[in-house]
């Protein structure tokens, strides 16, 4: 519920990479932060799959200028530009990192790998990621930061109104539980964005795991079956239908901004070149 895309800590790391302000090393340590392995198949490359520090160094050699998020759903191809083979791959993963300036983006499948049998302890996560060819153009839906922090300030209130209308602030154990979690991530949340990330970046980044994270427990994420709160209480299957219907615009704002603040380091490296060239 509350963990960062994996494209988000691709793009994060891999601009900081690109600007000179983190070592490879550094960069490829900090997207992999949430796995045991990152591998990346590289276009045209025939060979196995190479580790985040020479993907990076490939891709800038490439041409590679910026780096995107694009975190797409059913009905909303939310970052994406086409063609339709890439956001088919895009949106079955859920996310997907576009690299400007090489018509690239890489869509990542997640593994679980151990022993047969293993204890839950013992098993990993492993992610490849594939370099797919992808057109040049306008992200599709992609809000500018400002237009994100106004989206988010009214998603907010929303959000606390579905909560408080369906009684879910008071479900219980679960949603404390969850409400916990989220504290002790915010913490943590200066080191959400890399290096040479706007202040406002980080403020809407935060604020969009906020409300990622209060739709979360609306829904009941992480309940256990049959304790009455997978679905924040909800007892019958019309309650869970008008709960995820209310919920769906505020978890669209939510993802509008986490895009806009991944990618506001990229956009703002495009507007100093176009000012270059005025």
């Amino acid at each position: 519920m509350l963990t960062e895309p994996r494209s988000g800590r691709l793009a994060a790391w891999g601009n900081a990479l690109l600007a000179g302000l983190v070592s490879p090393d550094e960069a490829a340590e900090r997207i992999a932060a949430q796995d045991a392995r990152h591998r990346v198949v590289l276009p045209g490359d025939d060979s196995d799959p190479v580790g985040l520090t020479l993907a990076l160094g490939r891709l800038r050699s490439l041409g590679a200028v910026g780096l995107r998020v694009a975190l797409p759903v059913p009905g909303h191809p939310l970052g994406l530009s086409g063609p339709p083979e890439f956001n088919a791959r895009a949106l079955e993963a859920g996310e997907a990192v576009l690299a400007h300036g090489t018509a690239l983006g890489l869509v990542p499948t997640v593994y679980e790998a151990g022993p047969a049998d293993a204890d839950p302890q013992d098993v990993h996560t492993e992610v490849l990621w594939e370099c797919l060819p992808v057109r040049e153009g306008p992200p599709a839906d992609a809000p500018s930061l400002a237009e994100a922090e106004r989206e988010l300030a009214e998603a907010m209130r929303e959000a606390t109104e579905v909560l408080t209308r369906l009684d879910v602030a008071g479900s219980g154990p679960v949603a404390d539980a969850a409400l916990e979690a989220y504290r002790a991530r915010m913490e943590a949340g200066r080191q959400l964005l890399a290096p040479g990330y706007p202040p406002r970046a980080v403020r809407v980044l935060e604020l969009a795991q906020r409300v990622t994270a209060l739709v979360s427990i609306a829904h009941g994420d992480g309940g256990e079956a049959g304790d009455g709160r997978e679905h924040g209480g909800a007892v019958s299957a019309a309650e869970m239908a008008a709960r995820a219907e209310a919920l769906r615009p505020v978890e669209r704002t939510a993802r509008r901004a986490q895009v806009a603040a991944y990618n506001a380091y990229a956009e703002e490296l495009e507007r100093r070149r176009e000012g270059g060239r005025a």
